[in-house]
């Protein structure tokens, strides 16, 4: 298992949590978001997906990756 940090824009309350976090359980990862920071805790399994796809997944959902 891989881990990475990832500081998104947009997120504001627990809807933006569920809906990153279900969006990377939905890819095969998981991810913990730290609203007061602006970041996204994730693991995931390299061979499986990479930091690409998910900062995808997270971007669909209406949040900037920055």
């Amino acid at each position: 298992m891989a881990t990475v940090v990832l500081h998104v824009e947009g997120m504001s309350c627990n809807h933006c949590v569920g809906a990153v976090e279900g969006a990377l359980r939905e890819i095969g990862a998981t991810g913990k978001v730290d609203l007061a920071a602006k970041k996204v805790d994730i693991s995931y399994d390299e061979s499986r997906l990479t930091v690409e796809a998910i900062k995808a997944a997270i971007e669909d959902q209406g949040y900037d990756v920055v």
